[in-house]
């Protein structure tokens, strides 16, 4: 299993940004659904988001990712970096080992 930090950053107007905001969170429930996704939020200030998630493999987790409206609609850039969790709360084990 791989994991990742998604730096999310804002190219659109938060008006832009508020517009797709329904189907973006709709669309990270699929992710929460389907294992993918530990957790996501707003920067603070709000100039973007992180998303926390896991994939089999780095293009596995890009490919979901293209789905994101924010992406598709052009309303923001992505950085992903892949973490190896070496360290980590017990009440993680399972969801870092993808079970």
């Amino acid at each position: 299993m791989h994991h990742f930090i998604v730096e999310v950053t804002y190219t659109a107007s938060l008006e832009a940004i508020d517009e797709a905001l329904v189907e973006h969170r709709a669309f990270l429930q699929t992710g929460y659904d389907a294992g993918r996704l530990l957790f996501s939020g707003p920067q603070n200030p709000r100039i973007g988001g992180i998303i926390v998630g896991r994939a089999a493999s780095r293009a596995d987790f890009e490919a979901f990712l293209q789905n994101d409206p924010f992406r598709r609609l052009n309303l923001a850039d992505y950085r992903i970096i892949e973490v190896e969790p070496v360290k980590r709360q017990p009440f993680l084990e399972s969801w870092v080992q993808g079970e």
